[in-house]
Order: C-alpha cells, then structure tokens, then sequence
C-alpha cells in the first residue's frame, strides 16, 4: 500500500445547501444536519464541504441530456415525479455537491484510507433518469472520476435496502468494477437490475441471517474480484426501526455489518470511501444514530490502519 499521511477522517457534508421541499414530504433532509452536528464533536474527524460535480464529471456515468435537462430545469412531469422532488435551483447544486463530495470522499481514502461522504448513495439514479430521491449516482460518477485518473478496480458494496438498481444499469457489466447489493427482494423498486452479485433478502430478515449472507457475499467478492478501491453505500434502512426498510436489524446489527466491510478493506489493504444511502426511521433520532455508529467505526477502522497505512 503506498505511504499515505497520518491525518484524521475526512467527512465531506452538503447539508447547508438546502433542498427545498412541500410540508410533509416523507424525505428525511433533517438528518443530514443532525448527523453533522453529532460528527462535529468529534476532533479527530475533518468536516470539509466539496465542490460541486462538473458536467465533465457527470458525463462519465450520465447522459448528457439528461444533465442538460437537470440543469436547465427541462425535466417532464413524469421524471419528477420519478425522482420524488421538485426541481429547483437548489436542488441540483444539492445533487452535484453529493456526487461531488463522494468523489472527494474517494480521493481522500486512496491517500489516507477510509473517508466520509455524509450524504451520497444515490444508487437510484440511471445514466440517463433520475429515480427514488437520487439525481445524479454519485457511486458510479466517483467510480468513474477515479478511472479516469488511473485504471482502477472499483467495488461497490451496497448495502442500503433498497437495491441499487442505477449503479447496476451503470456499471454491472463493467469488468473494471464489482456490484454488489444486498436488499430486501420485495422492496423498491420492484423491478431489479442485475449487479455483478445480487442477493435479495426476505422481509423481517435479522442479524443472524443477515449477516451470515453478508459474510458469504463478501467471500464471493473476494473470489471474483481484486478491488483497489471500495466504495460503501451504509444505508441505514435495514434497521429494525425504518419505516420503509421491512429488515429487522438491530444496532448491533448494523455494527456487525460495517465491522465485516471494513474487516475486507483491512484485509485486502483496500481504501475505501463511505456514504451514508438512505435512512427512513420512524424517529429521525435512530436513523442518524446509526449513521453516527457507521463514522465511529469509521474512525475507529481509521486509527488502527495508520501503522500499516504509513508504511
């Protein structure tokens, strides 16, 4: 592994730039701020806000007409109803900030070994439409920014529960890059696109189960694939408290979870880049606390690579 310095966690946050929404929309954009109020007060994780994807960025994953459409405000009816929010300015400086803080995200664990993006996992989106609350897919716009820096094998280990059907039409035929998603099979959407290894998982699934599937898809990863970088969609939906994610982990569960991603990376001596995905809880508190577990662990993962990071 080459020598990378010895600095604390990035986290890249664009919860400032605000996405307006009706009253009563069942977005949760709240806990992206209350995420980074909790990641403040840790001093050994850097809050940094990223520049905004450019529409050469973009165009490595996206359409440019779709871009062009997002841009200039051309999107029809039924593409914004697709995507589930209304266009406005705001949103898409919101949605190129996200894809570019994942790209930053990416960046920073290629030097340092393990980054933050604090929004991201925008798995919804496809090349050329918009899908579920994702604008643009910031996984395969990062993936695809650091491809065309250096040829690189990138995984995608998408563990929000929703499968990331976009990032599948994207990128899952690509031979340079591994998709992999564990989901709830009868959960959006209902219609699934293929990953390189797709796993679908019966509703009320819990910790055992889970992570047992995990641990054999991750074996499986290995088997097939030698990744130089990691990027990790740490959705919070499949715990027992999202409203929309009908899995049944518990927060130790989920501990479990990023224990076992994190545990590959160190194996492989792997960088990998962390976005939050999605996260619906029935108090907003238990999304965001799982989310905070997720950059602790992160942190944590942080300190104990730096002897072999540094070599």
């Amino acid at each position: 592994m080459k020598k990378r310095q010895n600095q604390g966690v990035k986290a890249y946050y664009t919860d400032h730039f605000v996405l307006p929404l009706p009253t009563g929309h069942r977005f949760p954009m709240e806990k992206y701020r209350l995420l980074r109020d909790l990641v403040a007060c840790h001093p050994e994780i850097e809050l940094i806000e990223p520049a905004a994807a450019t529409d050469e960025d973009l165009l490595r994953a996206h359409d440019a007409a779709y871009i062009e459409a997002i841009t200039q405000g051309k999107l029809t009816d039924a593409q914004i109803r697709e995507i589930g929010f209304p266009w406005s300015e705001a949103m898409v400086e919101r949605s190129r900030r996200s894809a570019g803080a994942t790209i930053a995200a990416c960046l920073a664990a290629i030097k340092e070994g393990v980054s933050v993006n604090l929004a991201g996992g925008t798995h919804h989106a496809y090349a050329d439409k918009g899908s579920g609350f994702c604008v643009f897919n910031d996984a395969a716009v990062a993936a695809r920014y650091v491809q065309a820096m250096s040829p690189t094998r990138v995984a995608v280990i998408d563990l929000d529960v929703h499968q990331g059907n976009g990032t599948a039409a994207i990128l899952g035929r690509d031979s340079s890059c591994f998709t992999l998603s564990l989901h709830g099979e009868k959960n959006f959407p209902f219609r699934k696109e293929d990953s390189h290894l797709d796993i679908g998982l019966p509703d009320g699934c819990g910790d055992k189960d889970y992570l047992k599937i995990l641990q054999q898809a991750l074996i499986e990863l290995e088997r097939r694939f030698t990744p130089e970088l990691i990027i990790y969609l740490a959705g919070a939906d499949p715990h027992e408290g999202d409203r929309l994610g009908r899995l049944k982990l518990t927060m130790q569960g989920m501990e479990q979870r990023d224990r076992l991603v994190l545990g590959l990376a160190k194996e492989l001596l792997c960088p990998i880049a962390i976005a939050m995905a999605g996260g619906y809880g029935r108090d907003i508190k238990t999304t965001v606390d799982v989310h905070h577990q997720t950059i602790q662990l992160a942190l944590q993962y942080h300190q104990q690579i730096q002897p072999k990071v540094s070599q």
